[in-house]
């Protein structure tokens, strides 16, 4: 799978990388009492190892001038680059309750999986939501995350043979 196809593919969600959901409970006690939030991406389990097919969140995109509080976090939509498909959405509720509020309810459409972690941010402190706001299941999953170089490893005749 090519980079093109990455950015516009549909695929099962298999889960979280464990150590993308460390990442994220770190940064939610970091940015305490104020809200964490982020945009989830992922990729293909092939690529991580895994003999099947679907996908793996693996990284957290943090949207720049993203304002916070202790109740909310607004990501200035405008800053979100084009090329980016949300797998779902990641935020704190720094008052521990771990249900999606109403404001939450409303930012849920971008992705099918959405995760609220809860002070104090421990392993158990986190939930996965369905767009409607509904518990679902999120795996997590132990895999060696690629190098954040091999990220951008591709040339223009990579490119050029996507478009083809």
């Amino acid at each position: 799978m090519g980079l093109f196809d990455a950015l516009f593919r549909s695929s099962e969600i298999l889960g979280i990388a464990e150590e993308t959901l460390e990442f994220a409970l770190e940064s939610s006690e970091e940015t305490h009492p104020n809200e964490y939030m982020g945009f989830l991406r992922g990729t293909e389990a092939d690529r991580l190892g895994l003999d099947r097919e679907g996908l793996v969140i693996t990284d957290i995109l943090v949207v720049p001038g993203t304002e916070s509080n202790s109740v909310s976090a607004t990501v200035k939509t405008n800053q979100i680059p084009n090329d980016v498909k949300a797998l779902g959405s990641i935020h704190s509720h720094p008052n521990g309750v771990i249900s999606p509020s109403n404001a939450d309810l409303d930012t849920f459409g971008r992705g099918s999986v959405h995760v609220i972690i809860g002070a104090p941010y421990r392993r158990t402190d986190w939930k996965a939501f369905d767009s409607k706001g509904q518990p679902t299941g999120l795996n997590v999953i132990d895999v060696d995350l690629p190098e954040t170089e091999d990220f951008f490893d591709f040339t223009q005749a990579d490119i050029d043979e996507e478009l083809r």
